[in-house]
């Protein structure tokens, strides 16, 4: 597996150390926040789509939620300006998954809001190891796409509900609710895809990057990434050992990924007489998206998984 060149810790660094310079900055983050005020609702700021979207389930009505990134934006890349993380400090509340995207962990360690949220530990992240094989896996390293797992996305729901009660307890019986509803439609997903992918022929996933370790290790898959990160470029060499993996497992499809540019996927495919298809991470949603929200997409990677790993 290919590891991505440079290091993105270090990405957003010349925005902090300006930042550092120039303190007196957080008056200049977009009026929005003092528009939420006046609305008597929570100001919250999610790291990517997969919190905005649980802020806003759970808070619904409540909660004027933003995403930090933009739809479109590679989250793994998300570089913030100056304005972006002053602006921080004038939230309520900040929803991030730590070690997922290094310049939101280094914006909360130097402009958060009053009240931070770190919801990795409530999701229990596992080894990337746990559900994929393949070159370079380091067995300590976690794997953050935890929302791809509707079981675990749904119980980090009710750690969004206390954060929300305790900081507007008036409704802390709506948050509970909330995160109750979303707690089943999470399960009712969850069970969709247990039927759906159950005694698939195929079992080895086979995709551009290791977002999906979650989904194959709740559905009996065992993921095989090209690369552990979206912007990796896999050597000739791996990808011709992907291939022979492909071909002595008799994998049929290969999987791309929306946002993702899709050439490795098909030199493999060529390589091995495999087709292409495409899986969403659900990192952000866009005009191109196969569906509007997280439970319709989830819905179109089971069909695509269905039709690709053979299943009855």
């Amino acid at each position: 597996i290919a590891r991505p060149r440079g290091t993105r810790a270090a990405r957003g660094a010349a925005a902090l150390a300006a930042l550092a310079m120039i303190g007196g900055v957080a008056g200049c983050g977009p009026p929005t926040t003092d528009d939420t005020r006046d609305s008597g609702k929570l100001s919250v700021v999610a790291s990517t789509y997969p919190m905005q979207f649980l802020v806003e389930q759970v808070g619904g009505d409540h909660v004027s939620v933003r995403s930090l990134t933009k739809p479109g934006v590679e989250p793994h890349d998300l570089e913030l300006t100056t304005r972006e993380i002053a602006a921080l400090g004038d939230a309520d509340l900040a929803v991030y998954a730590s070690g997922f995207q290094p310049a939101v962990d280094e914006a909360m360690q130097t402009n958060p809001p009053p009240h931070v949220l770190d919801v990795a530990p409530a999701a229990d992240l596992l080894p990337i190891s746990r559900s994929t094989q393949g070159l370079g896996i380091d067995p300590d390293e976690l794997d953050p796409h935890f929302w791809l797992d509707p079981d675990r996305y749904g119980k980090v729901g009710a750690t969004v509900a206390d954060q929300l009660a305790r900081l507007d307890p008036t409704h802390q019986r709506d948050y509970a609710a909330a995160a109750a509803r979303f707690t089943q439609r999470t399960a009712a997903l969850s069970g969709q895809l247990g039927s759906g992918l159950r005694s698939c022929r195929i079992t080895s996933l086979v995709t551009t990057h290791a977002a999906f370790g979650y989904l194959a290790l709740r559905n009996g898959f065992t993921q095989i990434p090209l690369a552990l990160d979206p912007e990796a470029e896999p050597s000739t060499a791996q990808l011709a050992e992907v291939a022979e993996v492909v071909r002595a497992r008799h994998v049929t499809t290969i999987y791309a990924e929306v946002r993702v540019d899709p050439g490795f996927a098909q030199t493999v495919a060529q390589a091995s007489g495999a087709t292409t298809s495409t899986l969403d991470p659900i990192e952000g949603i866009t005009e191109e998206s196969a569906a509007s929200d997280y439970f319709g997409l989830m819905a179109a990677n089971l069909a695509t998984l269905r039709q690709g790993q053979e299943c009855p």
